[in-house]
């Protein structure tokens, strides 16, 4: 019997007031007003971190959500403000997003938005963009994904829009210490999951908290 394929989130960073990102995001501020050097320090002090390019780093906790980011991923679905801070239709197809030649995915990126555009490819990377309704990019993406699981990396908004539509399977919510004030809520509060999710809370020596939810 084949193994079911998961939407995951993980590893998504949430401020301890509840703020995915913050207000007026920009070229230069993918994550608006919020920092996100503080917002991520917990995951690029390990060992783990893709972008380390010293010897060292922690193991531990955070060390393992850091190593398990990528774990039989394979495909990712985004909204377009994780993509780029364009809004309305696009004026310049030269953008292709925040990463560089070489993006961290390595795997189909379904970046959803109102206004498509063509695909295209950076490295092992592809790039399509959907308007669809979530199940109908999920099940895009589990065909892309080839019997592995599929990640749902954000933002906030579109997190909420597949929880929603009740197609997340499981989820890891890092809560940072950092307050944010305001921007783009993901939540008042964990317990407004616990309706359809177990939720294990494990606070790490870095300052964070993980909280874990799986489907009941």
């Amino acid at each position: 019997m084949s193994r079911q394929q998961l939407l995951k989130v993980q590893n998504f960073v949430v401020s301890r007031d509840g703020f995915g990102t913050g207000e007026n995001q920009s070229l230069e501020r993918p994550f608006g007003s919020a920092d996100p050097a503080e917002l991520m320090s917990w995951a690029g002090a390990t060992a783990s971190w893709p972008n380390r390019t010293d010897p060292g780093g922690s193991r531990g906790l955070d060390d393992y959500f850091t190593r398990d980011f990528s774990h039989n991923i394979g495909a990712e679905i985004m909204g377009r403000n994780k993509f780029g801070p364009e809004r309305g239709p696009w004026v310049n197809y030269d953008w292709q997003g925040w990463w560089g030649d070489e993006p961290p995915f390595h795997t189909p990126v379904f970046v959803m938005t109102h206004h498509v555009r063509p695909s295209f490819t950076l490295s092992d990377t592809t790039f399509h963009f959907v308007d669809d309704e979530p199940a109908a990019v999920l099940r895009r993406a589990k065909e892309e994904a080839q019997g592995k699981d599929v990640r749902l990396g954000g933002g906030a908004t579109t997190i909420r829009e597949f929880l929603e539509a009740d197609l997340v399977d499981t989820l890891h919510v890092v809560v940072s210490p950092v307050k944010i004030g305001a921007g783009v809520r993901f939540w008042e509060s964990p317990d407004e999951l616990r309706d359809r999710f177990h939720l294990e809370v494990v606070p790490s020596a870095s300052g964070v908290t993980h909280h874990i939810f799986w489907r009941k």
